[in-house]
């Protein structure tokens, strides 16, 4: 009886022994893997697998779309393109290394047609998409070619890098950052009569200042060329963020200072999704569209 009770004992601690150990081993093995996780999230994968192909395709399919488009040259588009970056440091790729190739690309845009965003990327594309009455910088040609894509060069050498480029906040200048603030730059400065913007109200500051929007479109808006700016706060009544929020204040004093004629409405994102849903051809009238 006593070296039964005791071999149950001894089976009953080696059973306790074993759990610890595995639980020990779980968690220096999970450590181990958020450790790896925060040091991989520096950078992300190198350029986009057949860059040169899907960007001059792009380019090709949106000129089949819109023959209006057909004289500019997909393939002076993409040299113009690769030499804004290449032989430089994916670092070190600054804003303005982008001119030559944003004015190879020739597009003018409509005035009341322009939709800036922030925060509200999938909405404001569906939206646009839907109802045809406005377009974002990815519906014209700049946008349509490069979105969604990454890319970057090696210092001193005319390949592309295929194995790693720095992340959209691992470096300033990195290529595809300043591609996307050139970009939005030259799309605001396009802008001109009524102008839509639709933020986010679900979060506490809709209107940031450090965003592209606020630090690099806002500043390109010619108030000699815009009559009016409907900005739109898209969000759900639970989580409402309204127009009278700080950063929004925020955001008017900046309009008025630069002279330019806004109004700012809330609407529920209900009402944008059955707009996008059953849209009314050629209309924005469910967002209240000056």
């Amino acid at each position: 009886m006593t070296c039964r009770k005791f071999c149950v004992r001894r089976s009953r601690l080696l059973s306790i022994f074993g759990s610890i150990l595995i639980l020990v081993i779980l968690i220096v093995i999970v450590s181990m893997s958020v450790q790896l996780g925060d040091n991989t999230q520096t950078t992300t994968k190198g350029t986009t697998t057949n860059l040169k192909t899907v960007v001059i395709e792009r380019c090709r399919d949106y000129i089949r779309t819109f023959p209006q488009m057909s004289s500019n040259n997909c393939d002076a588009i993409w040299e113009a393109f690769q030499n804004s970056f290449l032989g430089k440091d994916p670092c070190n790729v600054k804003v303005e290394d982008y001119d030559l190739f944003i004015t190879t690309v020739q597009q003018d845009i409509p005035c009341n047609k322009s939709l800036f965003w922030s925060k509200t990327s999938q909405i404001a594309h569906d939206f646009a998409k839907a109802t045809k009455c406005l377009m974002t910088l990815e519906d014209t040609l700049l946008g349509y070619m490069m979105d969604g894509l990454k890319w970057c060069g090696k210092q001193h050498s005319k390949e592309l890098n295929y194995t790693s480029c720095p992340g959209w906040v691992e470096c300033e200048l990195n290529p595809v950052r300043s591609f996307w603030r050139r970009a939005s730059a030259h799309f605001a400065e396009l802008a001109c009569g009524n102008v839509m913007v639709m933020l986010n109200g679900s979060i506490d500051t809709p209107f940031n200042k450090q965003s592209i929007f606020g630090s690099v479109e806002i500043k390109r808006f010619d108030s000699e060329k815009i009559n009016y700016i409907s900005i739109r706060v898209i969000d759900s009544l639970q989580d409402r963020v309204s127009c009278n929020s700080m950063s929004l204040e925020d955001l008017g004093k900046i309009l008025k200072n630069a002279s330019l004629n806004f109004d700012c409405k809330d609407i529920d994102k209900s009402e944008v999704e059955r707009c996008i849903n059953d849209p009314i051809p050629h209309s924005c009238d469910c967002v209240n569209w000056k």
